[in-house]
């Protein structure tokens, strides 16, 4: 799969028009905000991790990191991430443009509250240089996502974590 396919996907959803190709990399945060023109904290970033059966999907603010702790009260398991050929075959995308649109049957996408702070964010499309820009409401709506949830620290949390661990 592809940007074709998450393309694909979201023309059923009048959608497929807005996806936005660059001429540079947007496969990590930091080059997504760079192309796109926005915050790194307005990429959506789509994290992959091992489920029960296969995988799941989170999608996080870009400024957002995995709070192990939540992680585990929401999935009743360890955050444990897929490697790349996981990534590749079980969700269908490649590391660097795994977006929640057009993925393999069977993959759980969950939202993290961490994506609410905007009116918008841009969430990869199926390649290590696209993008899609969309509200919070409309990536969940069009995701089919399970759930919003909340697993993910701030950079604004991170002291009051460190403080707390002691």
């Amino acid at each position: 799969m592809s940007i074709e396919t998450a393309k694909a996907y979201l023309a059923g959803f009048g959608l497929a028009e807005q996806v936005m190709e660059f001429p540079v990399s947007s496969a990590t945060v930091e080059l997504a905000a760079k192309a796109v023109g926005t915050e790194p904290a307005r990429i959506a970033k789509t994290l992959s991790f091992r489920g029960e059966d296969g995988c799941f999907l989170v999608v996080a603010a870009g400024d957002a990191r995995i709070d192990n702790r939540k992680f585990k009260a929401t999935f009743h398991r360890k955050a444990a991430m897929l490697t790349p050929d996981e990534v590749l075959t079980l969700v269908g995308h490649p590391v660097g443009g795994v977006c929640p649109f057009g993925v393999n049957a069977g993959v759980g996408v969950y939202l993290d509250e961490s994506l609410r702070r905007f009116a918008t964010v841009f969430p990869a499309a199926g390649s290590g240089n696209s993008a899609i820009e969309l509200s919070p409401e409309t990536l969940f709506r069009v995701s089919r996502a399970a759930a919003w949830v909340d697993v993910c620290r701030l950079p604004e949390d991170e002291g009051s974590v460190d403080r707390a661990n002691r």
